[in-house]
């Protein structure tokens, strides 16, 4: 016993033949594996990812001193692994999980190989809870469950990301932990968040893995497997609840795509090199819901992709929604005239359904989302038309009341029970003759007024999650007096 661990702590040393940007070709190591540690000179690391005929190739993910050719390389049979524990909740830390937020040193609980396989089939249950994100139109026409990979996909600057940061907020007091994996963005950005995560008291539960536009090539690769790596302590240890937002994918993509070509792999599609679809489809498949034997954990998947002018067909964007369970659709038109969350109906898709909603919610939105859409493609025609029936403007009208409901300002996530109210005064009319320019505030007030007057009822509605009659008729009665003594 003592010969094979020794054997296993054996070093294997090398010499640095080439190096071009960040990657480096190692000549005399002979006995490597993808995804093993390297040391190059004193104080550079990088990991094993590809070989040829001659040369072991590395990146290097943390540089010291400059590498030149001839520097030694030092390695051991050991796994890529980074530390993690419990303390990482509520800091900020780069891709090689160190701290960055100048607040100390971390204390590990254990190493977590960060190339982990999925769990399979046999250790998942199916989904059946859900993922209150507190942003209306999702949470009603388009759930996330608990395991779930939601795809946010969307151009540039229409809200893809707050639909993170609110998802994120709207945990408090809901026992996940949360983690924004932010992945070749600008350093505003991330400082931005950080002082969202700060002003709404998220830090409790929260915590930020970040490889920003500035940071080495290979720790923006690194960065959503360090995140996932982090979360599945959590998921597996504590048998938790976590949720992972990636900010985003298209930029992942480009940082292995710059590491492929100066790997010298062939360049497909795009210049992106053939395998993308499996890292990609590698990570995502780490989101699950597992089984009661195996503590009942949980890992939700955010990732963010970017389009250009729309185009949802192009190569990462296709290829992630092929390997999601539904996306979010941020449509730049609706951004321009005002409706948000810019969400388009029409290519937004759940393939889990209303299967994870409360009963509650799930018995008032059947018809919504068509409603909704009928609403919009009105809409349209009656742009270029002078004018219209009655009929049709009445039904403009009820669908600029619906338009209304759905609007939602940033960072000011909405819970559960409001929406499920929400519709309630929807659909018993007690919106009937609301101008829709003032839907808004009479919503506020009304549920204000159900709060003040009659919070059992609301405490009740979260605790059995859906509207029996003692609920629905006191919610009817009081609204009921509500509208009356507004006349």
């Amino acid at each position: 016993m003592a010969l094979k661990i020794n054997l296993l702590k054996m070093k294997e040393f090398g010499t640095v033949a080439e190096i071009r940007q960040d990657v480096v070709r190692i000549n005399g190591l002979s006995n490597c594996m993808n995804g093993q540690i390297i040391t190059v000179g004193e104080s550079a690391r990088g990991v094993v990812v590809g070989f040829d005929p001659d040369y072991v190739l590395a990146l290097i993910i943390k540089s010291g001193a400059p590498i030149k050719p001839g520097d030694r390389v030092t390695t051991t049979l050991d796994e890529f692994k980074v530390p993690v524990g419990g303390n990482y909740v509520g800091r900020r830390v780069n891709a090689l999980a160190e701290p960055i937020d100048g607040q100390g040193p971390i204390k590990e609980s254990m190493q977590h190989t960060i190339f982990t396989q999925a769990p399979s089939v046999l250790e998942r249950v199916p989904l059946a809870e859900v993922m209150q994100t507190g942003t209306k139109i999702v949470d009603m026409m388009k759930p996330v469950g608990k395991g779930q990979r939601m795809l946010i996909i969307g151009d540039r600057m229409t809200g893809k990301t707050t639909l993170g940061t609110d998802a994120i907020i709207n945990q408090r007091g809901k026992d996940v932990i949360c983690i924004y994996c932010i992945i070749g963005k600008s350093e505003t950005l991330l400082t931005s968040v950080a002082k969202l995560l700060d002003s709404y008291h998220a830090w409790d539960y929260s915590m930020i893995v970040a490889a920003t536009a500035s940071d080495p090539i290979g720790q923006q690769y690194l960065c959503p497997y360090v995140a996932c790596s982090l979360g599945e302590y959590f998921m597996y240890e504590k048998n938790a609840d976590v949720l992972v937002v990636f900010d985003d994918f298209t930029k992942h993509a480009w940082a292995y795509r710059q590491i492929s070509l100066l790997l010298e792999r062939a360049p497909g599609r795009d210049a992106y090199p053939g395998d993308i679809f499996y890292i990609h489809s590698q990570l995502v498949e780490r989101a699950g819901k597992l089984r009661p034997e195996r503590g009942g954990g949980s890992m939700t998947h955010l990732p963010i992709v970017e389009t250009l002018q729309g185009d949802v067909a192009g190569y990462i964007p296709s290829n992630i929604i092929s390997m999601t369970d539904g996306q979010i659709y941020y449509s730049s038109v609706l951004f321009g005239e005002g409706f948000k969350p810019a969400i388009d109906m029409g290519l937004s898709v759940s393939r889990i359904g209303s299967r994870v909603q409360w009963p509650a919610m799930k018995k008032m939105t059947g018809m919504l989302q068509l409603e909704f859409v009928r609403y919009k493609e009105l809409e349209k025609l009656t742009r270029i038309k002078a004018g219209v029936s009655g009929d049709v403007e009445k039904r403009l009208k009820k669908g600029k009341v619906l338009e209304e409901l759905l609007k939602q300002d940033a960072n000011c996530p909405v819970p559960m029970e409001e929406q499920v109210i929400v519709l309630f005064i929807l659909q018993n009319g007690f919106l009937e003759g609301i101008e829709p320019a003032d839907t808004r505030r009479r919503l506020d007030m009304m549920i204000r007024h159900l709060r003040t007057n009659r919070p059992e009822l609301v405490d009740a509605l979260i605790d059995k999650r859906q509207l029996t009659d003692e609920i629905r008729e006191g919610f009817y009665e009081e609204l009921d007096r509500f509208c009356n003594s507004a006349l």
